[in-house]
């Protein structure tokens, strides 16, 4: 398959950088609105998972498909493949991992517990379920970051070495 040019391979890096900057700034804006939430007032709960939401579909979604794109496009047309390299190896499966908490467990968490705000106004704070899923997901966004930040250290210590050409 063709690889890119030095040039086209330089402006990919860019690309990369400001779309896992946009997924990981996502991130990071949702939790610090987890954390200025006052969960006793409905007005400030509501508001925080609507901004969280508005953010989760379009920042943090953005940046995870770029980041996969780009992802793919290094890994088909870059000499650094999916498996030539085993810390490239581990940032695939760490950025599907992660990214299979984002979907399964943040935003639907984040969605059920709008649609109990929603529905129940004010009482869908005192709703252990709503509770529940606002601790989870909080947890599922700390996992978040601290994969990110190893996938961070990977990309710049590049740890492992190149495996065995067979």
């Amino acid at each position: 398959m063709k690889k890119l040019s030095t040039k086209a391979a330089r402006w990919l890096k860019i690309l990369h950088i400001i779309l896992v900057s946009l997924f990981f700034g996502g991130i990071m804006s949702s939790l610090t609105l987890n954390f200025s939430m006052e969960m006793a007032a409905y007005g400030q709960t509501l508001e925080m998972y609507k901004n969280v939401v508005t953010i989760s579909d379009y920042v943090v979604r953005i940046g995870a498909i770029g980041t996969l794109l780009v992802g793919f496009i290094y890994g088909f047309f870059t000499n650094w493949g999916f498996f030539n390299h085993r810390w490239v190896t581990v940032k695939w499966i760490l950025f599907i991992i992660q990214t299979v908490v984002g979907i399964i467990i943040v935003d639907e968490l984040m969605m059920e517990n709008m649609t109990l705000l929603e529905a129940e106004g004010s009482k869908a704070l005192s709703n252990p379920v709503f509770i529940d899923n606002h601790i989870t997901r909080q947890y599922a966004v700390y996992f978040q970051i601290a994969v990110t930040l190893f996938i961070f250290g990977i990309s710049v210590l590049r740890p492992w070495k190149k495996k065995k050409q067979k």
